[in-house]
Order: structure tokens, then C-alpha cells, then sequence
């Protein structure tokens, strides 16, 4: 059976479509699964193994992307977070059998429509994903690999990093940026003193990273840390090169961002920080790598329950 997979948005999102993929081809070897992907996300989904071909939405006219999907000859599709323009697009290409959740206008255009109330996050995100795949296959096996996507070369790559930054410690890695779904962070004064706290038992070589969109937050950073021994990762490379890199970390530390999901992923511990809100909690985006080596905080809103987190984060790094 070739069946398409749909997740067409940000990186995270993306991330924890990869489960759902996974266990339709190890459910039978011989299914060919296509992941539908935003272009951001292409050079990942390539690397995974469980995945036969991958298609990008590049945004052309919606016939000429039905037309693309109408020559993949493919049986079913399962599409794991639904638009008028994916909908449509699958209608067009007359895929017989279309499986999606019953939300918005678009769920007209599938032929199975499945209620899941997202909004009540009874399960995590990724979760929800593979309940979908019952549709197709009753007795499926929610079971994958933890983690779930591994490189050869990865020691390599930071062996090669290790050199180039004079890098002689294991890395406790901050990712202090902002985006994605995340409704939280710790701010930059925060985030500083944080840093200040590894630095100080120098147990650890301590890296920010940050993302190509973000060279100001670069900038500002490299200005607080100028006299202390921290290495500043500004990525230039594709995200393939930055999954690989962090693979060999002991420690990512960040907010609820699509970084923190290729962290888990390839299977590395991590430190998250999610808004105290249902929505945009853990409970929702929990990532899909193994849940005993995250940890995962709710930061309040309120101002002594916030400092009092930020007291046993600190304790954490300090005694790591």
C-alpha cells in the first residue's frame, strides 16, 4: 500500500509526525510511505530510513500540487494537521481513501473523518498522530525506536566541532531563543544567570546555539559572555548538520521550540520550559524521544511560583 503522510507546518509539528510514519512501515515492510512536508523540513525527512519518498509543498498552484500527488498512485493518505489547501489538493489527486481529523471546513474533502478534540490534550501531540493510523490498521503497534532517527557520521561531525572550539568537556547546550508554539521562556537576565551557574562549577563546556533567523539574539549574547569561556553556534548549516551536532550533547536546554524536538529525537537529555497553560503544556508537546531523559517545567505566571522554579532549575544545572 503507498500511503501519504501530511505535515506541512513548523519544524516541531513536524517531528512529531515521524512516529506515525514509522509504524506503518514496520507494520508491513511493504507499505511505501510519502511524507508531505514543508520545505523546512525536506533534508529530515530524507534522513529517515522508514521513509520511502518525500514530497514538498512549494507553495505552486493547487493543480499543479494534485497533479503531483496524482502521480504518486497513492491508496490512502492520513493527513496529521489539516488545511483547505492540503484537503483540496488530495481531492483533486482522487486518492481513494482520506483520513484526517474532523476539524475546520477542510475535513469536507476527506472521505474518513476522525474526532479526536485536540483542544482537550488527553494525549500529547504526537499521540493523537498515531491514533490516525487506526483507521487503517486496527491491530497497528504504536511501538518505535528511541531514539528514532541516528547518524553514522554524528561523532565525526562533533569530533571535528570539538576541534574547532577547543572543546575538552562534555556540553551542556542553551538554546535561549523563542518560537514555535511555545508560550513561555525564561528572559535574557535569566537565561544569564542560568548559564552563570554551569559555568561555575566548570564541570562543563558550556555552547549557545541559535538559529539562522536569529543573529541579533547572537549578537547580544556574545556581548554578555565576551570574558567567559563559552562557545557561541550560530547555524549556517542545514538542520541535518544541527541534529548530528547535538546528538553528542549531554544537556539541551531551552523552551518548548522546535530545537527541543530534534534534541529529543536523536536522542539527547533535555531541559524544557513550557507555559503553565494547558494548550501549551508539556502534556501536549511532550516530545517523542525517550520520557526518561526529559525534564520537563511548567513556568507560572505567578511571580513567587516563578522564582521558586527558578531556584530548582538552578539547583539542577549545579549539581548535574
Amino acid at each position: 500500500m503507498t500511503i501519504l503522510i501530511c505535515r506541512t507546518d513548523k519544524l516541531g509539528d513536524f517531528i512529531t509526525a515521524l512516529p506515525t510514519m514509522y509504524v506503518l512501515k514496520h507494520h508491513d515492510p511493504k507499505n511505501r510511505i510519502i511524507a508531505c512536508v514543508a520545505p523546512l523540513n525536506k533534508a529530515l525527512a530524507e534522513s529517515c530510513d522508514f521513509i520511502d519518498e518525500v514530497i514538498v509543498d512549494s507553495g505552486e498552484s493547487i493543480w499543479d500540487f494534485a497533479s503531483r500527488l496524482r502521480a504518486l498512485n497513492i491508496d490512502a493518505s492520513i493527513t496529521l494537521f489539516s488545511n483547505t489547501r492540503i484537503s483540496f489538493a488530495q481531492f483533486l489527486a482522487r486518492i481513494p481513501k482520506r483520513i484526517a481529523p474532523a476539524t475546520k471546513i477542510a475535513q469536507i474533502f476527506y472521505t474518513h473523518r476522525v474526532k479526536q478534540r485536540r483542544s482537550e490534550v488527553k494525549m500529547a501531540e504526537f499521540e493523537y498522530n498515531l491514533e490516525l493510523t487506526k483507521t487503517l490498521f486496527s491491530n497497528i503497534n504504536f511501538g518505535y525506536e528511541k531514539p528514532l532517527l541516528a547518524f553514522e557520521d554524528a561523532k565525526e561531525i562533533y569530533n571535528v566541532f570539538c576541534i574547532n572550539n577547543d572543546i575538552e568537556k562534555k556540553v551542556i547546550a542553551f538554546h535561549v531563543g523563542f518560537g514555535g508554539s511555545s508560550d513561555a521562556n525564561w528572559n535574557l537576565d535569566e537565561y544569564e544567570e542560568l548559564i552563570h551557574t554551569v559555568l561555575t562549577e566548570n564541570k562543563y563546556q558550556v555552547v549557545l546555539t541559535f538559529g539562522p533567523d536569529e543573529k541579533e539574539l547572537y549578537e547580544e549574547m556574545q556581548t554578555r559572555f565576551m570574558y567567559y569561556n563559552v562557545v557561541f553556534y550560530f547555524s549556517q548549516e542545514s538542520i541535518r548538520y544541527f541534529a548530528k551536532l547535538i546528538s553528542n550533547f549531554n544537556l539541551f536546554v531551552s523552551t518548548s521550540t522546535g530545537t527541543y524536538h530534534i534534541a529529543s529525537l536523536v536522542g539527547t537529555p533535555t531541559m524544557t520550559f513550557f507555559a503553565d497553560t494547558l494548550f501549551a503544556s508539556s502534556k501536549r508537546w511532550k516530545s517523542i524521544g525517550d520520557e526518561k531523559i526529559q525534564s520537563n517545567f511548567m513556568i507560572p505566571s505567578e511571580k513567587i511560583a516563578k522564582e521558586e522554579l527558578f531556584k530548582e532549575i538552578k539547583k539542577i544545572l549545579f549539581s548535574f
